[in-house]
């Protein structure tokens, strides 16, 4: 790693704490997925959908309990990137970095459409262009500026997007748990689910995403500490959060679960249009946090790729006055941004849950080697996951399954994906090359 890396570590700001953290992991799982998923599951599964949230909640918390050793080893920013290339060198490091970037870009740009989508159900005029474009910049500019002018802003901005869109989904567990009875909560008819695996890689989209936090090991306080107490923490308190909010759906909507109903419609049989205003206003801070979130943690990803001589220096320079990766954040702003305006990251949508297992696959992967070559002073401080390794090859196990139940589709896309980064991987390393061979 060169020198102007290790100097651009020294200029980060660790700013971010406990709360910080926990802000970034819930922000992270918790955006348009939880208002989407509940109509699709319990017209499948029905009464039933609850205990399915919950039941695929546990089987994330041994990939996250995985996650939350890894993270103990370091105390730098890059995450899954940083494993990767630690464990098994620069190529698999820039592979797994680039697929993991590339599904959050594509996150960001579809977040940016729903957004105009929510804002078009109160003027029609931001569902087409130009009043959907003017949604798409302000949202990608405005959270490129706050994050360039530096962490604690990018934090402040999150922590005000978290508090909006918890507290009003806690009022409406807490005035719709007066519809749950007991044949709703333990019922005696089981329904019988058609498709278990791709319903469970649908309830996946409503957790994957507690990784962003990992990428800004650098600039968090504490971090081997801080981290894993962050995700395990934040992966039960959503998943109790997740059981919740479908158990008042599938109690107040009883008799009406045929996938046509949102938590909109909740709201709206809670506390009539005020209700409904007010779940549509959450959707948009849940929308915009999880905005916020990527783009705040995302371009530590690319500052790593650079750091690591994986991309540009470009990617690596650190802004003098800001003490942030303003280059790596503009970079994913203007890309997000163009991808949202030309609508062809669709696909890519549809690829991102295949794209998050095979980084989490590579990841848990790399938890043996990364173990083996810590020294034993890094070992004794390092989190240890119960039983050894036993949850981590479970987590492995279950990533390999939802991988194998995504579509052909999103196979060749993930391909595509591939070979672009590969050749800029290789423009990289050619121009490392021929400076070497010029000096």
């Amino acid at each position: 790693m060169s020198q102007e890396s290790t100097d651009n570590r020294k200029k980060l700001v660790r700013g971010i704490g406990i709360f910080g953290s926990a802000c970034l992991v819930l922000n992270g799982m918790i955006g348009s997925g939880i208002f989407a998923t509940p109509a699709v599951v319990a017209a499948q599964a029905g009464v039933l959908s609850p205990w399915l949230y919950l039941g695929v909640g546990v089987l994330m918390i041994t990939v996250v309990l995985a996650f939350a050793e890894l993270s103990s080893y370091f105390r730098i920013s890059g995450g899954p990137v940083l494993y990767a290339t630690r464990a098994f060198g620069s190529l698999a490091g820039f592979t797994t970095g680039w697929i993991y970037y590339v599904s959050r870009v594509a996150a960001v740009a579809a977040n940016s459409n729903a957004m105009a989508v929510y804002f078009a159900s109160w003027w029609p005029w931001f569902d087409v262009d130009p009043g959907r474009a003017v949604v798409i910049l302000l949202v990608c500019g405005g959270l490129t500026l706050v994050n360039v002018l530096g962490v604690k802003d990018g934090m402040r901005t999150l922590a005000v997007f978290t508090f909006f869109k918890v507290i009003p989904l806690l009022i409406m567990i807490l005035l719709g748990l007066q519809y749950v009875t007991p044949d709703v909560l333990f019922p005696e008819n089981m329904p019988t689910i058609d498709d278990l695996g791709g319903t469970t890689l649908l309830l996946i989209y409503a957790y994957v995403g507690f990784e962003t936090v990992l990428i800004t090991a650098g600039e968090t306080a504490k971090p081997k500490v801080t981290i894993p107490k962050a995700l395990i923490l934040t992966m039960i308190a959503t998943g109790l959060l997740y059981f919740l909010i479908v158990l008042t759906y599938v109690s107040v909507l009883a008799g009406e679960l045929d996938g046509s109903k949102t938590l909109v419609d909740v709201g709206r049989r809670l506390a009539g249009p005020i209700g409904a205003v007010a779940i549509t206003i959450t959707a948009l801070f849940s929308i915009g946090g999880n905005l916020a979130s990527t783009m705040l943690a995302v371009p530590r990803a690319t500052l790593s790729l650079a750091e690591h001589r994986l991309l540009p220096r470009w990617f690596g320079q650190i802004h003098a006055k800001f003490a942030t990766p303003a280059n790596s954040v503009m970079f994913l702003g203007a890309t997000s941004a163009a991808l949202a305006l030309s609508g062809t990251f669709a696909r890519l949508a549809i690829a991102s849950a295949l794209t998050r297992m095979l980084t989490y696959i590579v990841c848990i992967a790399a938890l043996p080697v990364i173990k083996g070559k810590a020294d034993h002073a890094t070992i004794a401080k390092a989190f240890k996951v119960p039983g050894g390794y036993t949850i981590p090859f479970i987590a492995f196990v279950l990533c390999l399954w939802l991988a194998s139940k995504s579509p052909t589709e999103a196979w060749q896309l993930v391909g595509v994906m591939l070979a672009v980064g590969l050749g800029l991987y290789w423009l990289e390393q050619l121009r490392i090359k021929k400076r070497r061979t010029a000096e």
